[in-house]
């Protein structure tokens, strides 16, 4: 048991230093690779941990149970999102709205008009700032954009383009059979589709007037 267990973590160890290397060497100095330890954890996720570093989480057991392409496409897609700037952010909105709430009921006890109105208009410019930043379109907008700029990673990395597309649309199929929730399965069958698409255009581009002309 102890031999196994030894054997399991030096697999994910070596798994980890993979993935690091991964990393396009601009962001090597601040992104890192680490397996999570929570409970029922997302298969990838990245978080800011601090002051201009970020953390790309991994569930080592699941992803354990993916091929090697599809590892790296998912992998790319994180460092995507870390290009794009587009991890989410404990920002002002939660803080201000917090404080703009208290404050409304605050000035319910004291009767002061101006002071309610003021506390509400908080509340209101900090709610729609977290609905924008929310909204189901715009982060799959940026999960799109994402899928792109991986598939472009990984041509840097010496894939070939159809490769690339396949392996990314190998593993959205995978989730997507193995996701029980409905609402994210939705969305990796929109990213599917979205890909399938980018793939069709891109394969048309390829294509040379000869080959037009057969």
């Amino acid at each position: 048991m102890t031999s196994y267990a030894t054997s399991s973590a030096k697999a994910e160890m070596s798994e980890l230093r993979r993935l690091k290397g991964l990393l396009p060497p601009e962001l090597q100095s601040w992104v890192t690779v680490e397996g999570t330890t929570e409970v029922n954890p997302p298969l990838v996720r990245c978080e800011e941990i601090g002051k201009d570093q970020v953390e790309i989480q991994i569930d080592l057991v699941k992803w354990d149970a993916l091929a090697m392409d599809q590892r790296n496409l998912l992998f790319w897609h994180e460092v995507a999102r870390v290009q794009n700037d587009t991890i989410p952010k404990d920002g002002w909105e939660m803080a201000a709205l917090a404080i703009g709430l208290g404050g409304a009921v605050g000035e319910l006890w004291v009767q002061d008009g101006l002071l309610l109105v003021l506390a509400l208009s908080l509340c209101g410019v900090s709610g729609w700032r977290l609905y924008q930043k929310n909204s189901g379109e715009k982060q799959l907008r940026e999960l799109l954009n994402a899928d792109e700029k991986a598939i472009a990673l990984a041509t840097r990395f010496g894939y070939s383009l159809p490769n690339a597309y396949k392996s990314l649309g190998s593993a959205l199929k995978t989730l997507i059979d193995n996701t029980p929730s409905k609402r994210q399965r939705s969305r990796y069958e929109a990213r599917l589709s979205a890909l399938k698409r980018s793939a069709n255009k891109a394969k048309a581009k390829s294509r040379t007037p000869d080959e037009d002309a057969l």
